[in-house]
Order: C-alpha cells, then structure tokens, then sequence
C-alpha cells in the first residue's frame, strides 16, 4: 500500500485527508473567542451561548476534576446515559461532554450522534493553565500532541496505521498526508522513500510508531509533552535501522570499531560476500577494486557514508558516497572511443553527453576538493619543532572564522643575492611560523566552526561547555600568531641583516602572556574532554572520524593538533638562541633578541605559575567532590593540598576502630575523612556531565595548630606502620589522642611525620618542627595492627557497629563522651634507658618534665613523658637500637 492512501472510518471520514479546511475553522473560532469583546463594541450585541459540561459516567466520580471545575466556575451535570439529557439541540446552549474512556460503547454512540466529547485531562490542563477549553472537531482526550503536525511513511497494515492516527487525534495531534514545511515529526516504520529522505534533509525528527503508543499510556499526564527531547528521543529511528553492512579494507580495530558501531545504531553486520548484505563499506584508500561483481540491490558506499549517518543521527542518502572503480580499463577504452567523428544520431549523442556529465562529476563533485602540493615557500626544514608534512597552506573549510583568517597571503619571499646563516634562521622562524597558523586554522574552520554551527542535523553533537572546553582560547591565539606572521613576512621581502626580529616578538609578548595561559593551564581537561565525548558520544566520535580524514589534518587527530600551541612558544625560544648566535655584535638587533627571549622564558614562567595554582585549585575541587559533607569553608585562595594519606583507625575517638580513613593534609589545616558505607547515585550536571558519587564522608576539619605533639609508635611484630596525634580541640578541656595506621608503601612514614611537622610548626610559627616528634612504645598507648585483616575483628566490628545502631535507635540520651587514654607507666630511670651504661645518665637527662612535654598544663597527660623519647639529631645514633 502506498505512503499516501487514504482510510476511511467507520464514520466516512478521511483519517489521512488533510486537515487544513478543519484547523483553518479552528483557528477561526479560536481568534472569534479572543476578540469577541473587541467585535462586541462595534457591531450588534450578539446572543451569548452557554457552555455546558456534561460528566459522564465515570468522569463524573473524579474529585480532582469537579474541585478543578468549580475553581473555573465553570457549571457542569453528571449522567449515566445519554437519555436522561433528552434533546441538547439548542442554539443558546452548547454541550460538551467529558468521557473517562474512550474505548466505552456510550462513546461511540456521542460520537455517532457528531457530539463535541473531550477527556477529563483536557478540563484538569486548561484549568491548570487558565485557558478556555479548545474547540475540536474530533474526539480530544489530552492536550499531549497539541499543534504537533504527524505524517506517516513505510506502513503498510491498514488497521494498524487506523490505530495510530485516530491515537494521535484523540491527543490532539494533526495529520498531513503529504510531507510539507508544516511537518513537525515523521512517524517512520522503513528508512526507504522519499518522505525518510526529505524528513533527514530537513532535521525533522524521525520516531517509530512506539512513540504514540508510549504518549498515548502517559495520557493522564496533566503536563506530559509528547515532543519532549527526552522522551522523543527514547523512539527516534536509529541511522542503521533495516541495515545490513559489511566492511572491506579496514584493519581488524576498525573494523571491530565500525562492527561495535553498527550495532548500536540499530543496525547489523555480515561477513562480505553475504546476499543479505545491504551497504558494502569501503575503505577508498586500501581498496582499488571489488573482489566480487555487486548485486544491484546491495549499496557500495565510502567510509565517510558511514560516520556521517552516525554523525547527523540519520541514515544519509548513498548518492553521495558511493564507491566507484577508479580508472578502470573499460571505462578507459569508453573514453578513449569518444571523438568528434561520432555518428550524428541522436542516441549516441545523447550517450556521448551522458558520458562527458560522468566526468564532469567525478573530477568537479568529488566529496574532498583536491589537495594542493605545499609550496616551497612553506615546506619546513629538518630540524623544525612543527613539522607536519600533510598540512596545506590554506584551508577550505568554510565558515566563520577569526578576522584575521581570510587574510590573503603576501607574494612569496624572494631569495637574496647572498643567504646568510642568520637569513636561514629567519627563514625557518617564518616558515615554522606560517605552518603553525595554518595549524591553528584548520583546527578553527574544520572542528570548532562546525560543532558551533546552529540548526546541526540531529541537534548539537557537542553542548556550548563541552567545545569551550575543548578549544579555549584557540581563536585567540590564532589572531595574535597571523599578526606574527605578516611582520615575519615583511620582515623577509625586505630583507636585510640590520633588520629586527627581536622587535617583532617584543611588540607582541602581552598578547601571548595574556592568550597562553588560559589554553596551556586547561589542555590536560581538554584532552581528557576529547576522550570523555568520543567514548559517550557516537556522534562526536564520527565527527572526528570525518574530519580527522581529511588532508587538512595531515593523519593527525584533534589531540595531536591542539598540542601545538603548547610547544609553540619553546620552539620559538630556540629558533631565536638560533638567530642570536648568527648575529653579528655590533648589530642592534643582538640586544634586542636577547630582550625577546627574555621577555618569553617570562611567559613560560608566568603559564608554568598559573598551571601550577590552577591544578592546585582543581585538586581543592576533586577533594569537596569526593567528600560527602565537606566544609565550604576548606576553600580558600592561601590554602594549598599537600598530601594526601590513606589510613586505618586504631581508637575509637573519631570513627570505629578499623575503619578506612583519608587524611587531607593542606599547609594549614587537616582534614579527616571516613569511607562511605551507602554510596550515594551519582551526580549530573545540567550540561549533561556525569560525576562520580562522593566515596568519602566528613568527620572532621582540624587546623593544624590544634595538634600539639605527633607520635612515632615504634615498629614491633604486633604494631607495624603506626602514628598518633595528641590534639586539642578548641571545645574541649582534655587533651585527645587519635592514632592511625597507614595502609600504603607510599609515602614512607618517616617522610608523611617529618611533612606533617613541618606545616605544624610553620602554622604555630616555630622553628624546631623536629621537636614535635616524639617516639612512643605500642603498649604504653595501647596500640596494636595485629588484628586488624582478621576475619574475625572484622566480623566483630561489623556486631559492634550493628549494636551501636539499636542502642541509638532506642535511647533517649546523648552517647557520653569517651574518655582520653591515659598512660599507666610510672616515671622510672629504667624506662626508656639504652642497655648500654654509657648512655644511661645521658638519656634520663634528655627525658622532659612534664609540663615541658605536654606544652600546656593539661591533667590528662600527666604520665606522658614517661613514655615518649624526644628525637633530636644529638640522640639519632646512641638510641637507634632503641627505634
């Protein structure tokens, strides 16, 4: 059955004639409603019709839609049967009757008697939005395809194409028999015939019939669309729909790529060869000719047909890709019989035209304009930082570029009667540095015009966010560098030894301090953008696919290209160490130079000082992600992240004993920081970026002057890569102590304590950070690693924290606070002591008061100095056997 037939209801009238005739009586009575008042005051008062809404049947049992009619004032009955209404003929009273179901036998029979019925969620929207009710011909149940423009290609079952339009007619839709202008979505069940073919070249979107069905079950949706992007795009009809492809030419990453690719744009793929193959892709460049005759039915397309379906979500027309025999023997005998002395008939004539249009097309229509050789002028010497062969002079692509892009080039350099060293250097500076725009060039014309482009096929391949990202400050740096060029350029036609170069890259150091900075600091997010899209976006992936083909790009991806900015400014550097050391003394030009490379080892400086805070600031911001609850007060701009240390919890003050805890340390402050037990879903952006769920929780954010010593527990069998912190909160009257044990190689403690220290004492403002390091044996502290892997601690830390859920679920008072461990070793001359004699009354000398060790009178230390040895540089070798 063709596209364009036309059914009949069981009423007679057309379901798929144009509804032009009935919308324009719609809008007609619609524009009669808005401007009655207006109509009122020039001409006769005319009669008022009353509106009345009948509630049938079930309709009238909804609370929500008789609360919503008497919010609207609007008067309304509820019947059972049509009869009880007797005659609703009346010029002065217009019935409208409000039906639940549609699929009811009382239904059918209003819609026999040509009665104006609509469905409860029609009255709940227009009261919702404080419209009047739409007038409408047909049966409307909702309002959720209202002035959407339907038409239908590739059905070939009449009931089920009946279904479908009297669906969309009860959702307030209008069909269009004919494809038009007016065609907001294509209802497609084949990617065949002409109405898939104009709906791709237009943009409008293609879904398949589950896309009515799905609005149709969402029906009682007061604000339900059933063009939302969303939801639409959930039905859309993928590119490769009825596809069936092989690939020729391509290696076995590619072509398990493309395979992978097929599949999930809805297609399929065969081996070659197969007759239920549909599209033969060829790689053009590998494969010079089939090694079998095609079937006419079976489409042999280029690789570019391919990733541009993929890239405008579409299936593209094959016209335009197909793969030709390129200069084969017989269509080279069927050019050679072609001559002036051909028969003057009017057949061969017109095969002879036939002949010369083919070649016309081949050699004008090709889908890549032919690369130009590059000129002398702009090849790049040996021992250039920039070399890239396959790069044109100039590129073709169109679009808007920056303003200084499409400034035609000078006449080439003319060479002088006597090269000097010096003029080669010069040379290669310019050359390297015309080669570096046309670089910049094509990355703006053939990746960042085209993915800014408004009214893209199948939408934005990239959001606004994403290609900023990407090409920062490109434009920027181009306008600069062609700048750059044309005084290289009128530097060389007018060549001569006392000529300036320095001046030129002095003239032009502020606009590089001020475009570098922004690309270079941010390239490490662009690539890893690059990477993100092209794995979650088949769409970018084929845009990349095409575009990096092209010779402009010289076999070199997006990433490849975008790193040349960042070696551009080094590369310069040494051209002009180049051109210093051929130039002559006495030449003004000399100081200069070494003025101009002064002037970029300043930039580098500067892009190497703003990187360095930028990643310390995208650290700062990976931190707050990753843990849940963190203080917005951690951010600031005099704090910086030092280290970072994984840990186990060896007490109970924080968290539970041999819980998994981070310390954050910053140059002023710690933060602590346990694993989460429930990890939260993930977070999304509104520009579509997916951020993983926060794996940490916050516990606390100490600054660093609250630690008042650092313990070293020593290594024993029983206690292995231990540490304690005696803290005291500003809260508090007692002194805390928080022991760890680190769970890493890296770093090594005796690093992680002497960094820790360090920051300690500069916060405090002292100098000995050494002197708040003090050794503690594992009993006197009671700390102990044995049993911290076991299955049987861990079983009973898991008993501990289910009890400690109940206790809290069931009682009425705060936990009490838990008391500081206090050490029980008494102060004796035979604690601490070396066995060797020689240093027995050395080491009781070095042992502290306590008042001295604890830095603040504190009763809940009172026994500490018995237990800790202070390490200085003194005792280092007398007390090793000790540690």
């Amino acid at each position: 059955m063709a596209d364009n037939s036309t059914l009949v209801s069981e009423t007679g009238r057309s379901l798929l004639a144009d509804s032009s005739v009935l919308d324009s009586k719609i809008i007609e009575t619609s524009k009669e409603n808005v401007f009655r008042a207006a109509v009122l005051d020039v001409e006769e008062e005319m009669p008022q019709i009353e509106t009345r809404l009948v509630l049938v049947q079930e309709a009238g049992k909804r609370e929500e839609l008789l609360k919503a009619l008497e919010e609207i004032k609007m008067p309304y009955i509820k019947t059972d049967t049509i009869e009880e209404l007797g005659d609703s003929d009346s010029p002065e009273l217009e019935t409208i009757f409000v039906v639940s179901d549609f699929q009811a036998p009382i239904f059918s029979n209003l819609c026999k008697a040509d009665c104006r019925v609509i469905g409860p969620p029609v009255v709940l929207h227009c009261a919702q939005k404080g419209e009047p009710l739409p007038f409408s011909c047909r049966p409307l149940y909702c309002a959720s395809m209202l002035n959407l423009v339907l038409c239908f290609t590739g059905f070939r079952k009449k009931d089920e194409l009946v279904k479908l339009v009297t669906l969309v007619h009860h959702m307030g839709g209008i069909i269009r028999r004919d494809f038009s202008s007016k065609v907001t979505h294509l209802v497609a069940n084949s990617t065949h015939g002409d109405k898939f073919r104009i709906a791709v070249s237009l943009g409008i979107p293609i879904v398949k019939a589950e896309w009515i069905y799905k609005a149709w079950e969402k029906r009682n949706e007061i604000d339900f669309c059933a063009a939302d992007d969303d939801f639409r795009n959930q039905f859309k009809v993928p590119p490769f729909q009825d596809c069936m492809l092989s690939f020729l030419g391509f290696s076995d990453d590619e072509k398990a790529n493309m395979e992978e690719m097929t599949e999930m744009q809805g297609g399929h793929y065969l081996p070659v060869g197969d007759e239920r193959c549909t599209h033969l892709v060829v790689e053009e460049s590998t494969v010079k000719d089939l090694p079998f005759e095609p079937l006419k039915k079976l489409y042999v397309v280029k690789q570019e047909w391919f990733w541009g379906s993929i890239q405008m979500d579409a299936r593209a027309g094959e016209s335009m890709y197909l793969f030709e025999k390129s200069e084969s023997p017989d269509f080279k005998k069927s050019v050679s019989l072609l001559s002036l002395s051909t028969p003057n008939s009017n057949r061969k004539r017109r095969r002879l035209k036939e002949t010369l249009a083919q070649l016309t097309r081949e050699t004008d229509m090709s889908p890549f304009p032919p690369r130009k050789r590059p000129s002398a002028e702009h090849s790049l010497s040996i021992g250039s930082l920039l070399d890239i062969s396959n790069t044109p002079e100039s590129s073709t692509a169109s679009g808007e570029t920056p303003k200084s892009c499409a400034r035609p080039s000078k006449n080439s350099t003319p060479l002088p009667v006597k090269q000097s060293a010096r003029w080669q250097v010069a040379k290669e500076l310019y050359q390297t540095e015309s080669n570096y725009v046309d670089i910049l060039t094509t990355i703006i014309q053939l990746f960042q015009v085209p993915l800014e482009k408004e009214g893209q096929l199948g939408g934005p391949i990239l959001a606004q966010e994403e290609i900023k990202t990407i090409f920062g400050s490109i434009p920027d740096i181009l306008d600069v560098h062609i700048k750059i060029k044309e005084d290289l350029e009128d530097l060389m036609i007018n060549w001569t030894e006392s000529k300036s170069i320095g001046d030129i890259i002095l003239k032009y150091s502020k606009d590089l301090l001020k475009t570098y900075p922004p690309f270079v600091n941010f390239f490490e997010m662009s690539k890893e953008t690059i990477t993100r899209c092209e794995k979650q976006k088949p769409r970018f992936h084929a845009f990349l696919k095409i575009n990096q083909a092209k010779p402009e790009c010289g076999r070199q991806s997006l990433a490849e290209l975008l790193i040349r900015p960042v070696q551009r400014l080094p590369s310069v550097a040494l051209l002009l160490n180049d051109i210093k050391k051929h130039t002559a003394e006495e030449n003004p030009d000399k100081v200069t130079l070494e003025r101009a490379i002064e002037s970029l080892k300043e930039v580098m400086t500067h892009i190497n000082e703003d990187k360095r805070k930028t990643e310390a600031q995208r650290q700062f911001f990976d931190v707050v992600y990753e843990v849940d609850g963190c203080p917005a007060n951690l951010l600031s701009s005099h704090r910086s992240l030092v280290q970072r240390l994984e840990t186990v919890a060896l007490g109970d003050d924080l968290c539970d004993r041999g819980e998994q805890v981070t310390l954050f340390l910053f140059n002023d402050c710690l933060e602590i920081a346990r694993k989460r037990h429930k990890v939260i879903g993930a977070f999304k952006s509104p520009h579509g970026h997916t951020r993983p769920p926060a794996s940490l929780k916050h516990v606390v954010l100490m600054p660093l002057s609250q630690i008042k010593k650092v313990l070293d527990i020593r290594e024993t069998e029983d206690c292995q890569k231990a540490f304690a912190l005696v803290v005291r909160p500003p809260t508090e009257l007692n002194n805390k102590l928080l022991s760890f044990q680190m769970t890493t190689e890296d770093p090594r403690k005796e690093d992680w304590l002497k960094t820790l220290c360090r920051h300690v004492a500069n916060t405090i403002c002292k100098a000995d950070a050494e002197n708040l390091i003090y050794v503690a044996d594992p009993d006197s502290v009671e700390v102990n690693t044995k049993d911290m892997d076991s299955t049987l601690s861990r079983a009973s830390r898991a008993i501990k924290k289910t009890s400690k859920k109940v206790t809290r679920a069931f009682s009425f008072s705060k936990t009490p606070k838990r008391a500081l461990r206090r050490a029980l070793m008494s102060h004796s001359a035979t604690e601490g002591r070396s066995p060797s004699a020689a240093n027995e009354g050395y080491i009781g000398s070095r042992l502290t008061s306590t008042s001295s060790l604890a830095g603040v009178p504190s009763p809940s230390l009172i026994s500490l100095p018995s237990i800790f040895e202070r390490r200085s540089h003194t005792l280092s070798r007398s007390t090793t056997h000790l540690i």
